[in-house]
């Protein structure tokens, strides 16, 4: 081991430089060693420091708080910490409280939601996003499906899973003139971890596009400062940050936007004045608009505890530690043969850190060069104490381009007898015989460390010549 960690560090020397994010590990996430885990699904979910937990205790333990919709004691009590988190969120990602407001919601998928359902689709307008986006970005098609809008997407090149810059700019120009115009892409994929660039942004909106920018894998590990880009909307889930408290995201909307938005229906909480005998609402303005009933004020002060968390380690610090590991990572993986110079596995992505966050995924194959079912690598892994994720990820463009299963194939599954309603992963893997219809995903994250690696590593030469 001792060998092997000096080799890292010729090759990574800046992650002797986070050393203090050892020490973290040690003093606020030693339930991990103490239980021999191998946490290796960031992308899945952040950790909590035991910190975290005990400073939230403090707060509920220490006060009364009741329900935010009123004015008496508990409820300003409460209510002073809500917004308090609410001003806390927007500084830490450096977004002007005059430019944006922040909508608490249950999650990422909430917020993105939200804006599916409100934003004002209609014949004419465009639903533009890449094949690289999570499920909850693509099913805002429905709404503009429903609504009489067009949507287009932009697919993939390989082998980097990244969009070809002239497509973009063609697929841009689409944009109708006076119409209402949403472009969405992930700052990183949660399925190859590729960053697309957030120059995009100001590009779509030169173009005529107002740009919702999912961050949910991308805040976690990098510095988003919404004053050097503007996205109109930013969804984002706070436990895949800090891990504590989970059920809690949001939604950043730029105020001009968010006027733009028509909400469905109204409920209590987000109206000034509602009448059943004169079949009259007037919706509140801004955040309170869309937080529907009551939000959960219990647990939101822990948003600003965790960012301070992230604070007090620094994301550059965790940025670089990503990167170093990530980088082990791969060059490793990509090197391991069977015997007779098979890879051990396909890396979905890019196989350098250029560009791209802490998730690797792959798939593994045999000495045959024979796919290995992805579903048996996790309970393989499971055995070994190591978490790691299989599947698609949620994000099924991504995954049809890296496992090369074309739209000819999916037209006559999808057509096939019985699949007009109903379709089950495994009816979807006999549609695709021969073919990976997932893959896994190891991912390094802010308290991963060498050994982390390492042990995986190991995992992962045991299935040589297999």
């Amino acid at each position: 081991m001792e060998k092997r960690y000096a080799e890292f560090l010729t090759k990574y020397p800046a992650y002797a430089q986070t050393g203090k994010i050892d020490q973290i590990r040690a003093e606020d996430y030693g339930r991990l060693d103490s239980t021999g885990q191998v946490y290796l699904d960031y992308t899945g979910g952040g950790l909590y420091a035991d910190s975290q937990v005990r400073q939230h205790q403090e707060i509920l333990l220490r006060g009364v708080f009741g329900n935010p919709h009123s004015s008496n004691p508990t409820s300003m009590a409460a209510t002073k910490l809500v917004e308090g988190a609410r001003k806390y969120v927007l500084r830490f990602f450096n977004a002007d409280p005059a430019e944006y407001d922040l909508i608490f919601t249950a999650n990422a998928s909430g917020a993105l939601k939200l804006v599916g359902e409100s934003y004002p689709f209609g014949p004419g307008d465009h639903y533009l996003l890449t094949f690289d986006n999570h499920n909850s970005v693509n099913g805002i098609r429905e709404f503009a499906h429903t609504k009489g809008a067009q949507v287009t997407y932009i697919p993939l090149c390989l082998p980097d899973l990244r969009v070809d810059e002239e497509q973009l700019t063609r697929s841009l120009a689409l944009a109708r003139p006076g119409a209402n115009n949403l472009f969405a892409f992930p700052a990183q994929s949660n399925f190859s971890s590729v960053k697309h660039p957030l120059g995009w942004i100001e590009k779509a909106q030169a173009a005529g596009w107002d740009v919702l920018v999912d961050v949910a894998a991308y805040a976690p590990t990098n510095r988003l400062d919404l004053s050097a880009h503007k996205p109109d909307f930013v969804p984002l889930s706070f436990y895949k940050i800090f891990g504590y408290p989970t059920g809690l995201g949001a939604l950043i909307a730029r105020r001009d936007k968010l006027h733009k938005l028509h909400r469905p229906w109204f409920a209590g909480g987000t109206i000034t004045v509602a009448s059943v005998q004169g079949d009259k609402y007037y919706l509140a303005e801004g955040h309170a608009a869309f937080e529907d009933g009551t939000v959960d004020y219990l647990n939101i002060p822990a948003i600003e505890i965790g960012l301070k968390h992230i604070e007090s380690i620094g994301i550059d610090l965790i940025n670089e530690r990503v990167r170093c590991l990530t980088g082990w990572l791969l060059d490793n993986i990509t090197s391991m043969r069977h015997s007779n110079g098979i890879p051990l596995v396909r890396v979905y992505g890019p196989t350098d850190t250029e560009s791209r966050g802490g998730a690797v995924t792959v798939n593994f194959f045999n000495a045959k060069g024979q796919a290995l079912d992805h579903r048996s690598i996790e309970e393989a892994a499971n055995r070994e104490n190591i978490s790691l994720r299989t599947g698609c990820f949620c994000n099924p463009g991504a995954g049809e381009v890296a496992l090369g299963i074309s739209r000819v194939e999916l037209n006559v599954c999808f057509n096939g007898p019985g699949h007009e309603n109903r379709l089950t992963i495994d009816d979807f893997r006999l549609c695709i015989d021969g073919k990976s219809s997932g893959a896994v995903r190891v991912s390094v994250g802010m308290v991963s460390n060498f050994s982390d690696i390492e042990r995986f590593l190991s995992f992962a030469n045991g299935l040589l010549d297999k």
